[in-house]
């Protein structure tokens, strides 16, 4: 097999064992903040690649795949690890298409990897010990010390693999963090996974360690993962301090002409905060920084050319899904036997996700009014559920098709959604359950129950507009919403939805307020608004939570 036909038949299937482990590899994420998702950057990184690669005619040469290589992975790269992957990928290979015919040496691929040394470093204004890099320098240091053996490719190719995983396994020793937190770094893992999976791939099996030397006692791949395994252990960690920067920001930059000076706006965005990469060859890069103002990243870069697919990650945030996610599993490992029925719920933010599990809910899937889940989401909650029978709970009338998608697309028919609009409106559905009656029965009485329960919901105008009533509203204006009308609009958070719940007690009395602060309103904040709500209704049942959901500073429901 050429060496071409090699790369378009194995990365394909390396990159999907990427993309079947990047959970596992994304809760290793801790370095050097928790920035977003490596298994899943990686993964979303490599699936570009061969798309690229995959699309190339039959006759493609070495250079049109490397050619594919390198656009794929720098217009596919997400997050900081997407970008050096894409890097890593782009000068193997480069360092491929110096190859002279149709087999490959021990010395073709240690050439390959040097050059993957040289660019990927080149990427990285302040490289990092214990990190992806670190494993790449000391593959191709295996490498050379290998081109003049009489080993075979396949030799060499387990040699590397072996030393991918040991590398791996070192990186705590290099980096206090990790060890502080009991993992390897997140990347160097995902690139040794990617590697041993090609490299498995080219053998058509599970690579196993040929050494020629009678006086050595070989090591395998197994015997180097093993020992990744014995020096971490995946820790519960909620004292993550965190990085000074809160907001991974990365985008595709087209610059406008040849005067576009690559050192200057790597200095820049370093003055910005941290993790700057700027990769690529003129016109087109990748831009890469953790800042706590996107906004002049992406100011100061729109005067120098165009900018697009723009994403930007809130690391705070994401710390701790990490921290959530490993104590389900966690939990899910530790859970009982198959139970009747079970819940699934969609939560905004981490404060809704608590309270919905405190009543019950089985598991949380993270959604709301600007990041509705898709139906593959709520199917994979939906099977995550150790239950005979479960019920959704969407939360949101934008999400209530892909839940009715998805229990449609369940092998069971018993899967069942109760159309609530809003977090508090689940709350009161999920007070009406009977955990010995049937689902159907449940969801008879928990869509009964909402018909008591209305909701107000406050939050900041993104452009101008009117209000039900014809009252202008002007783009940063706060606005009050109920069934989807702008009932109220002013310029105070307190006020508007003080107005609101006034408004609606005055058109029906309840009883009850459930009330929940958004991500963005402070506890004292939050506090004086219930104050106030207490003084004008004494007689009226408050109950107040941090509900964390963005863009809404408070949500509520009267019943």
């Amino acid at each position: 097999m050429s060496v071409a036909n090699a790369i378009r038949t194995c990365f394909p299937l390396a990159a999907r064992v990427v993309a079947d482990r990047a959970e596992e590899i994304n809760k290793l994420n801790v370095f050097p903040v928790p920035d977003g998702d490596t298994g899943t950057n990686m993964s979303l990184t490599l699936g570009t690649v061969v798309a690229e690669v995959e699309a190339l005619p039959a006759s493609a040469s070495m250079q049109d795949i490397a050619k594919a290589i390198t656009h794929g992975s720098l217009m596919g790269a997400r997050g900081n690890s997407g970008v050096i992957t894409s890097q890593i990928l782009r000068g193997i290979a480069e360092g491929l298409c110096d190859i002279k015919g149709d087999e490959i040496t021990p010395a073709d691929i240690a050439h390959a990897f040097k050059r993957s040394q040289e660019v990927a470093f080149q990427a990285v204004r302040k490289p990092v010990e214990g990190t992806i890099l670190t494993v790449l320098r000391d593959m191709a240091s295996k490498a050379d010390s290998l081109k003049k053996t009489k080993k075979s490719v396949f030799d060499v190719l387990d040699d590397l693999v072996v030393e991918a995983y040991e590398s791996v396994a070192r990186t705590p020793d290099l980096l206090p963090v990790l060890k502080e937190n009991g993992v390897v770094d997140s990347g160097a893992f995902g690139f040794a996974t990617f590697f041993e999976a090609f490299v498995s791939a080219v053998e058509g099996k599970a690579g196993e360690l040929r050494d020629f030397d009678p006086t050595v006692e070989p090591v395998s791949a197994e015997d180097a993962k093993a020992q990744v395994a014995s020096a971490v252990a995946i820790e519960l960690n909620d004292d993550w301090e965190g990085s000074e920067y809160r907001y991974c920001t990365e985008f595709l930059f087209h610059a406008a002409d040849e005067s576009f000076d690559v050192d200057e706006n790597l200095r820049f965005l370093s003055s910005l905060g941290d993790c700057e990469l700027l990769v690529g060859a003129f016109p087109d890069f990748k831009i890469h920084v953790h800042t706590n103002r996107p906004d002049y990243v992406l100011r100061h870069m729109i005067h120098r050319g165009q900018i697009f697919e723009v994403f930007i990650h809130n690391m705070d945030l994401e710390a701790k899904d990490r921290t959530a996610r490993i104590a389900a599993d966690k939990a899910a490992a530790e859970k009982g036997p198959r139970k009747p029925l079970g819940l699934v719920a969609v939560a905004a933010g981490s404060g809704e996700e608590e309270i919905l599990e405190s009543l019950g809910v089985d598991v949380c899937v993270s959604g709301g009014q600007t990041m509705n889940p898709s139906t593959a989401d709520i199917l994979a909650a939906v099977e995550q559920v150790n239950a005979d029978e479960v019920i959704i709970l969407p939360n949101n009338g934008n999400i209530r098709m892909a839940a009715e998608a998805a229990a449609a697309a369940c092998d069971s028919s018993h899967v069942i959604v109760v159309p609530t609009k809003s977090v508090p409106q689940a709350f009161s559905a999920l007070f009406a359950i009977d955990f010995e009656a049937s689902a159907a029965e449940n969801a008879e009485n928990m869509s009964d129950a909402l018909s008591d329960v209305r909701d107000g919901e406050v939050t900041h105008a993104v452009r101008d507009s009117s209000a039900a009533d014809g009252t202008p509203i002007h783009a940063g204006d706060i606005m009050g919403i109920q069934n989807d009308d702008i009932l109220v609009v002013g310029s105070s958070v307190d006020q508007v939805a003080l107005d609101l719940i006034v408004r609606m007690m005055d058109e029906e009395e309840g009883d009850t307020l459930t009330i929940l602060a958004g991500a963005d309103m402070a506890d004292a904040d939050f506090a004086a608004l219930v104050g106030r709500i207490e003084e004008a209704y004494p007689d009226l049942d408050i109950e107040s939570h941090r509900g964390e959901q963005p863009l809404y500073p408070v949500i509520f429901s009267i019943e």
